[in-house]
């Protein structure tokens, strides 16, 4: 029996601490009191080991560089829960299709809109695809009326994302929803 190891998504954090911090002078910011103010690397780094902590540089960029008197566990832990709220907000917006044909009934064609705008209405993009079948690649114009007019019924909810275009035996587009359209 094969077993395959498990791996756990790792969150690499580079996290630069006490005796690997390159500045000369800091501003320190004390986890409990708030900003102590700019002083040397060497006695930041003393005073955070007399409080049984560590000096943690928080943001490299600034002149002087931040740098903060935590426990290093700690502070590893704080940054794993912010990247796992805003993985948890980022919500991944869905491609969903709706097929039509190039000769599609009338009662046909208001239910796929209406599915259409079901899926803006939730936030997700719409990929609108026409297919032509056999000799109706002959008459382009029935499919591109089709489209045409899905466009202009969802209109007031969707942005067009992409521009009708043909691939092969299919007509494509996309449409995504408006910012300041509210979801339902």
């Amino acid at each position: 029996m094969i077993r395959h190891k498990r791996s756990r998504r790792q969150a690499n954090f580079k996290i630069t601490a006490n005796g690997r911090i390159r500045a000369s002078e800091v501003r320190v910011i004390d986890d409990e009191t708030g900003a102590l103010g700019v002083m040397s690397t060497s006695a930041a780094i003393k005073k955070a080991y007399g409080e049984g902590k560590d000096l943690v540089l928080i943001n490299e960029k600034q002149n002087p560089p931040i740098a903060k008197i935590i426990e290093l566990s700690k502070y590893k832990y704080q940054l794993k829960q912010k990247a796992s709220v805003s993985r948890k907000k980022a919500k991944a917006q869905e491609v969903k299709e709706v097929r039509f044909k190039p000769f599609i009934g009338a009662g046909d064609l208001e239910a796929k809109i209406k599915r259409v705008k079901q899926f803006l209405n939730k936030g997700n993009k719409v990929k609108l695809s026409l297919i032509y079948k056999g000799r109706q690649i002959t008459k382009k114009n029935f499919g591109e009326e089709v489209i045409a007019q899905v466009i202009t019924r969802v209109e007031d909810i969707a942005s067009v994302e992409m521009a009708p275009k043909m691939i092969g035996r299919k007509l494509i587009t996309q449409l995504m929803p408006r910012k300041n359209h509210e979801k339902k």
